[in-house]
């Protein structure tokens, strides 16, 4: 069925959402205040991205100008709305047909420019894009010598066995 593999990596993305989410909640007074500027930033934009999606995939128009918000979240703030986010996008798939994930959607990108999708397409580039940029942030955490959330496929499937 097309719709598994699309349902398991939102899956995949969820627990790694949540584990980054964790990780940096639990070193984020260890970072200096740039480290956590710059952090915040990353998850910001993830989430973002993740929202302004979630908008073309419902058809709706959102107000975002930039791919990040135009003022800084609180880190409990952005954690809990990701949260909702990934688990609306859960939801959203197991509403989802075969034939849902083929249909092709018409938006523009923040900048303007316009753009064509396929629901599939969209699904991918939310968790690809998530992936990059949690290793964004994995990455800063260990140069600074603290211990990131695990991420990867493997890592998912062996906690969920």
């Amino acid at each position: 069925m097309a719709r598994t593999p699309h349902a398991q990596l939102i899956d995949i993305k969820r627990w790694a959402d949540r584990g980054l989410y964790e990780a940096v909640g639990q070193n984020f007074d260890r970072l200096s205040k740039e480290d956590a500027f710059l952090l915040l930033r990353v998850l910001d934009h993830i989430h973002t991205v993740d929202r302004i999606f979630q908008h073309h995939l419902q058809g709706l128009p959102h107000t975002f100008t930039a791919p990040r918000s135009e003022t800084m979240p609180e880190l409990q703030a952005l954690a809990d709305s990701a949260r909702e986010v990934d688990d609306w996008y859960a939801a959203y798939l197991r509403g989802l047909t075969e034939n849902d994930f083929e249909q092709v959607l018409d938006f523009a990108f923040t900048s303007g420019k316009p753009a064509r999708m396929t629901r599939g397409e969209i699904i991918l580039h939310v968790c690809l894009h998530g992936t990059y940029h949690r290793g964004n942030a994995g990455a800063l955490l260990q140069l600074r010598g603290l211990t990131p959330s695990r991420d990867a496929i493997t890592d998912f499937l062996e906690e969920a066995a």
